[in-house]
């Protein structure tokens, strides 16, 4: 069988059996043409899997190294018989150490500041995990989960939220209106939203940039309404740069670019190639046994990341945000230093 890699996966070179024809492109170099005859397709975010790449293929899977799927038309996908398998949680605890070390660098005080969490997938439940370690009252909002049922932790309405936390992170998918999409997460923090948080408070996004209403944000940042940290933005790589100048953090879509969470994820697309299509491969390597000797603190977090050297770097190239991306030094998770 033919496999179609992304090149720029950390540490998927070399997993594959004998007699697998794999070829590695970058995500732009991912065409029709070079889909002919590949079963199998394993991307990042950059390239979009629809109808467009996909009609006319043999490809039956395709595996995406990310937690998020929005590149990926699912719909399109389920109904020609591709299967679509992500990595979910495989950065959680890297989106968690970029959240907490920018909370701590912005002026986030532990001990009377109160979190907000949007979302309580695997990345919100394990901010969350590390906000209870760490004694900070949180509140999380998340309406499917709530209205299908869970009783994990204690929901609370968006507005309620918004009004009465100091500091409040997004952790959802971003999706659009849709017969399967009851609540869109496109611009779900907009102007109204913004109006409804403490005067001063921080608004961090590592989700998806299309979450929140840019132009909103910016408005608020002018007047000082809130304060931001942004990791995520609208018309990547093609960023604001005027946004970049007004947050207190802004970086290139590296929130969860933790050396131990990219062995997770490569470790998640070889899982799904076996599971699919009976391709095992050896994983070798990229399981990581977390140190749980060391006890989670603010001092442990702000040690192991720094997220104003990656902001600074930003500012300096902002033209260059693909780059930056695409060579960043993964960081260890907490555990790991």
């Amino acid at each position: 069988m033919k496999i179609i890699v992304d090149k720029d996966i950390p540490f998927i070179m070399g997993h594959f059996p004998e007699g697998v024809d794999v070829e590695y492109l970058r995500g732009d170099e991912i065409d029709v043409r070079s889909l002919r005859g590949a079963g199998a397709l394993i991307v990042r975010t950059r390239t979009k899997c629809n109808e467009h790449l996909l009609k006319g293929s043999e490809v039956r899977l395709v595996a995406t190294a990310t937690i998020g799927k929005d590149h990926i038309d699912e719909e399109w996908c389920e109904k020609n018989g591709i299967v679509v398998r992500n990595a979910p949680g495989c950065n959680a605890p890297g989106v968690a150490q970029y959240l907490f070390s920018s909370l701590f660098q912005t002026g986030f005080d532990p001990k009377k500041d109160v979190l907000g969490i949007i979302g309580y997938g695997n990345v919100g439940r394990q901010v969350a995990e590390w906000a209870k370690t760490l004694g900070i009252k949180s509140l999380v909002s998340d309406i499917l989960r709530e209205e299908a049922g869970y009783r994990d932790t204690d929901y609370k309405g968006l507005e309620e939220v918004l009004r009465n936390s100091d500091a409040v992170t997004l952790h959802v998918p971003l999706t659009f209106s849709g017969d399967k999409v009851k609540y869109p997460t496109y611009r779900m923090i907009g102007e109204k939203e913004l109006g409804m948080m403490k005067t001063g408070a921080l608004l961090v996004n590592s989700s998806r940039g299309g979450v929140v209403d840019e132009s909103a944000l910016k408005a608020s940042l002018l007047t000082g309404r809130v304060r931001g940290v942004v990791d995520v933005w609208e018309n990547e790589p093609n960023i604001d740069s005027e946004l970049l100048s007004l947050v207190e953090i802004g970086t290139p879509h590296i929130a969860g670019y933790s050396y131990e969470g990219k062995k997770r994820a490569t470790l998640m697309v070889l899982k799904a190639l076996e599971e699919e299509l009976g391709i095992k491969c050896d994983i070798s390597g990229l399981e990581c046994e977390t140190d749980r000797e060391k006890e989670l603190s603010a001092n442990l977090i702000t040690q192991s990341y720094d997220p104003s050297r990656d902001y600074e770097a930003l500012k300096r190239n902002v033209k260059g945000f693909e780059s930056l991306r695409n060579e960043y030094k993964y960081r260890h998770e907490p555990f790991f230093i």
